[in-house]
């Protein structure tokens, strides 16, 4: 292993094809939210739905084919493109290993972060926290009540991909690319139930921003998931990008810089 790649180490790193999480366990809650919420909050060119969604979720992964399990979660806003309904990731905190926190964000574009997470089991009460920087700004409270047969079907995970520009100067070196991708869910088990879920201030994670109007549904699935190859749908206009893409980073003004 050296800083240039052996053809036979890319052949090994490419071969493997898709990214694998075995046994997962994901406590995820499905909520309303405001429509002037979600059109603040999604970069065109994805088009709101007729009823505003959020989806938010906490998962254990305890293996996967590229190693030791970890913790994550993510928000998403319910979002559609050229009539494909899908959901777009606003954020997806990490408790992991360093390598997870950069593949997922470099090969992919989801906007990760390095955050302490817990998720704890209690028999048919749930709870769990994600915490940056002395800041828990996610709390949820769930409690199964009952369960489910099959798993609803669902769409592609909508994201962005772009280079910030080397002048620092407003804008990005190259294309800024709208991509999608597609998880299988083996679902194991699925329970349902209900949940109360706390967005609390933070100003480098600002998920207080999408108020939760109504909880529909709270589930906890153990699965085995199969994270497939993504794709380039298109290119999009990099200035109109440029207000979004910093869900990437801790974002300061003033006094404070942004890494």
């Amino acid at each position: 292993m050296g800083f240039t790649k052996s053809k036979e180490e890319l052949e090994s790193y490419y071969g493997l094809g898709v990214r694998k999480f075995f046994g997962a366990r994901m406590l995820a809650v499905m909520f309303e939210t405001k429509p002037e919420t979600v059109k603040r909050l999604l970069p065109p060119p994805l088009e709101p739905l007729d009823t505003p969604t959020g989806l938010m979720f906490i998962a254990r992964y305890p293996e996967t084919n590229l190693g030791p399990g970890y913790l994550e979660s993510a928000l998403f806003l319910g979002c559609s493109f050229e009539g494909q309904v899908g959901n777009y990731c606003l954020s997806m905190p990490i408790d992991s290993e360093e390598s997870r926190l950069y593949n997922g964000r470099d090969i992919f574009g989801f906007p990760k972060k390095a955050a302490s997470i817990h998720l704890e089991e209690d028999g048919q009460k749930v709870t769990g926290w994600v915490e940056r920087g002395g800041i828990r700004f996610v709390e949820i409270k769930a409690e199964m009540s009952g369960s489910m047969p099959a798993m609803p079907p669902t769409g592609p995970n909508f994201l962005f991909k772009a280079m910030p520009r080397i002048d620092l100067t407003p804008g990005f070196d190259g294309p800024v690319l709208l991509c999608s991708q597609q998880t299988e869910i083996e679902m194991k088990e699925l329970k349902i139930g209900s949940a109360e879920v706390s967005f609390n201030e933070s100003a480098a994670d600002p998920w207080h921003e999408v108020e939760i109007v109504n909880v529909i549904v709270s589930t906890m699935l153990i699965s085995d998931n199969t994270m497939l190859p993504g794709k380039v749908l298109r290119e999009v206009d990099p200035q109109g990008y440029l207000p979004f893409y910093f869900k990437m980073t801790d974002f300061f003004s003033d006094q404070e810089q942004g890494a």
